[in-house]
């Protein structure tokens, strides 16, 4: 069976794609809910500016040699998905991209708080709403990359 290139996306990609990532790689231990020190030390949280939208970020190889990837599509999820697909059909690769939307795994608070930290510049208000929120968020997004391993298995 051929690797997979796993997908995550979501709305800014600072936030729930990029805890998905983290956890499908074991960057996050899925057993328990992340301090914020340890959702600060992942790359790419909470940092994203709307300009960096759309680009693809490699976060590494998992256990079976998948490539992990997280994008922030804004509303353009579907569009995104569909062009990356013609791409990969283009270039015979269609079969090995494996998309998968955390945008459903987002609370209010990540919303907000993002919106706050990221398109406000508002950090001091806004990141610690985000914090929390994805705290909350956390056993959603673990079971969202349990399913998806086990999809990329079969």
């Amino acid at each position: 069976m051929a690797e997979k290139r796993i997908i995550y996306h979501c709305y800014g990609g600072a936030h729930s794609s990029v805890v998905a990532a983290a956890v499908h790689l074991g960057r996050l231990d899925a057993a328990r809910k992340p301090h914020d020190r340890e959702l600060m030390d992942l790359s790419l949280f909470d940092r994203q500016s709307k300009d960096e939208h759309g680009h693809l970020h490699f976060f590494g190889f998992d256990e079976r040699g998948n490539q992990v990837y997280s994008i922030g599509c804004r509303n353009a999820g579907v569009a995104v998905k569909n062009i990356l697909k013609g791409v990969g059909r283009i270039l015979g690769v269609e079969e090995e991209l494996h998309f998968v939307d955390t945008l459903h795994c987002v609370n209010a608070r990540m919303r907000i708080g993002g919106y706050l930290s990221r398109r406000l510049g508002l950090i001091s208000l806004g990141r610690p709403l985000v914090l929390s929120g994805t705290r909350a968020a956390f056993g959603k997004i673990v079971q969202l990359v349990e399913r998806t391993k086990t999809e990329v298995m079969t």
